[in-house]
């Protein structure tokens, strides 16, 4: 199957929303993702990664570099929203995907790629598995930030 990745461009959005709503069932709307697209697609370290069958948009990640100051650490990338097209699965274009994310990333002068999934997704980690990644923290924290409250300090437990 001839697939074509590439850099997405304004024109690939609603492609890209449909895709990730369909495949991880989120809400996401056309103009906010517009909105957002517009503001950040200068920025060099957020890229959208699409990859087109045809006219048809099969697959998509988002990749985001992140210099630090950290030797160790350097530079590195997190892939978030790898997804295939449900109908074009089991051809090896989630692999072909993510060798163009470690091209991408190694351009940057990435050390490291890491990457985000649900824990629902077993079929795609076997996937991230055989690609060579490895589970290296089973832990992942998230905390709402909260506008409406001013936080001066810690709640000490």
């Amino acid at each position: 199957m001839d697939i074509k990745f590439r850099k997405a461009v304004s024109s690939d959005i609603e492609n890209i929303i449909e895709l990730c709503n369909l495949c991880f069932e989120e809400k996401t709307s056309i103009q906010y993702a517009k909105k957002i697209f517009e503001e950040t697609k200068d920025d060099k370290n957020q890229i959208y990664l699409v990859g087109y069958a045809n006219d048809v948009l099969v697959a998509h990640a988002k990749i985001t570099i992140i210099p630090t100051i950290y030797e160790k650490m350097n530079v590195y990338s997190i892939l978030n929203h790898v997804c295939v097209r449900p109908d074009y699965r089991r051809h090896n274009i989630a692999t072909r995907m993510l060798i163009e994310c470690e091209n991408i990333s190694r351009q940057h002068n990435c050390v490291k790629m890491e990457l985000w999934s649900n824990n629902t997704r077993q079929p795609a980690h076997e996937c991230y598995k055989n690609y060579g990644f490895v589970i290296e923290d089973a832990k992942f924290f998230s905390k709402d930030v909260v506008f409406s409250k001013k936080v001066d300090e810690y709640e000490l437990l």
